[in-house]
């Protein structure tokens, strides 16, 4: 019996995969059986490894090919298992060394011709390989790829027949070159662009510090999407780790370019007709959805009111976790989703609430029916509620910018304010908790009067409680300062709740 190795994902963990190959005596034609809970594109390898092997001049000997995917109760899903097959295959027909092959974990489709073809998961196979002193095999346009895990041992064949050569040491696979990684996004956006808005940048300045969730409400053409399509230009570097992560889960999603890893802040901007799988991640591989693929970065949600309901409650669980579990039939996958939420919304239908010459005649009762779309316990979740009202005419044509923040202005501040969080408790003030909030956004007891009070009159839940607590902090960081004053607090007050007073809603 001939066993190889290979591997599949559940969520972000790995599964070494024992794949045994085994010729049996006593038939007359050869019989291709493939067992262990494997699912129907994993079956249909037979018919490609067939075409693969006459295309190579070869054959199955008249015998019962059985090929067996241990363990047996784990589901087996996906075309990458073409690759250790049809080498398992080759091992007992004495064409490859088993004992060589089997320092590999081997992953990878193979076309009807021999060419090795693309698939999900190389980087994070790379990374387990690596951790557990084995070397990889996989397609030849993934071997850049593979090379991010931080090892040589990879073999990275094009065509099957370079693999064979390179073990009859006819053709000596090169050790796949790592790629540099991709630049920072080249972009002409800019913070400076953006007229008036005065306190909405203010807010996002305070987001991308803390990494808060943000909710902006104005009329259309107010700027919201231009400002949220700004904000990875104030965002914080990624580090080594946050790549890596961030990277794997691309590559688990079969969205990582093969030569390049992740080096900025993902920015996922979900229309609103998402479903809830996409958002939430899933289907029959369990694959992660918009909210993971943001993870590290921005999910930008324009016109919030306009989502399905029931899709947007899918947020609730992960923005206090940072993390979303997918549960089906026969497995449960859990990704991470550390994501920074930035949402936009009209005020009501039509947009122009509290415009007499544009609003229509249902105001204000449309306009409570459309943002009552959004639940409350969402809504408690974000931390920066904004309204955003139109530029006036005067602030759009004015051409003196001496007095205009850039972007690199801007996210020099940010950056240092996230170094002081990072140093201080190692993570981002969005995510205090517990007694390290209580340690690093401790109020004096006069602050604390105030804030009770402020709480009470707001009918404040505890969890916003907090969050008012979170925003402080890092205004307070944005100044430089040790300890949280009263204006700090009295700002952040201010970005809590929504200001619906304004449009005439109770």
């Amino acid at each position: 019996m001939i066993s190889l190795n290979s591997i599949i994902f559940n969520g972000m963990d790995a599964t070494q995969i024992d794949v045994q190959v085994q010729l049996s005596t006593g038939l007359s034609k050869p019989e291709f059986n493939i067992i262990g809970l494997a699912d129907r594109a994993v079956k249909e390898s037979a018919e490609r490894i067939r075409n693969v092997l006459s295309a190579l001049n070869l054959s199955l000997p008249p015998k019962r090919l059985t090929v067996n995917l241990s363990p047996a109760d784990v589901e087996k899903s996906g075309s990458h298992f073409d690759l250790p097959i049809l080498c398992g295959i080759l091992c007992a027909i004495g064409i490859l060394p088993e004992s060589e092959l089997s320092k590999y974990i081997i992953i990878g489709e193979v076309g009807l011709n021999g060419t090795i073809v693309k698939t999900n998961g190389i980087l994070p196979a790379s990374v387990w390989a690596n951790q557990h002193g084995m070397g990889i095999i996989c397609p030849g346009d993934q071997g850049a790829e593979a090379r991010w895990a931080g090892h040589t041992n990879i073999l990275a064949p094009f065509h099957v027949l370079e693999l064979i050569n390179h073990f009859k040491g006819t053709q000596i696979l090169p050790i796949p070159p790592l790629s540099t990684p991709c630049a920072e996004q080249s972009t002409h956006m800019d913070m400076a662009e953006v007229h008036g808005q005065s306190a909405a940048k203010r807010a996002l300045e305070i987001a991308a510090a803390g990494g808060h969730a943000m909710l902006m409400v104005g009329p259309p053409g107010s700027g919201k999407t231009m400002l949220a399509s700004r904000l990875p230009t104030i965002l914080p570097e990624m580090t080594p780790d946050e790549i890596l992560e961030t990277s794997i889960i691309y590559s688990i999603a079969g969205q990582l370019n093969g030569k390049s890893l992740i080096t900025t802040r993902p920015f996922r901007s979900v229309h609103h007709t998402a479903s809830a799988i996409s958002l939430a991640g899933g289907g029959a591989d369990a694959r992660p959805g918009e909210i993971s693929l943001a993870h590290n970065g921005v999910l930008f949600l324009d016109e919030l009111p306009e989502f399905n309901r029931t899709t947007l409650e899918i947020l609730r669980q992960p923005m206090e976790s940072g993390k979303i579990m997918i549960a089906r039939a026969r497995r449960t996958a859990t990704y991470p989703a550390q994501f920074q939420l930035i949402a936009a919304m009209n005020p009501c239908p039509c947009g122009h609430l509290g415009n007499a010459a544009l609003s229509c005649s249902r105001a204000p009762r449309c306009a409570e029916a459309y943002q009552n779309k959004i639940s409350g316990p969402l809504l408690d979740r974000i931390d920066l509620h904004v309204d955003v009202d139109p530029v006036n005419p005067w602030e759009m044509n004015k051409n003196d910018n001496t007095h205009v923040e850039t972007s690199a202005q801007i996210r020099a501040r940010v950056i240092a304010a996230r170094n002081r969080q990072i140093e201080r408790q190692g993570t981002p003030n969005a995510q205090l908790d517990g007694t390290l909030l209580d340690t690093v956004a401790k109020l004096s007891d006069e602050l604390t009067q105030f804030l009770n009070t402020a709480a009470e009159k707001m009918g404040m839940s505890a969890r916003g409680y907090n969050r008012i607590r979170r925003i402080a902090r890092t205004i307070a960081d944005l100044r430089g300062a040790t300890n949280i004053e009263m204006t700090d607090l009295a700002e952040a007050l201010s970005y809590r709740p929504i200001n619906r007073g304004k449009y005439g809603i109770k």
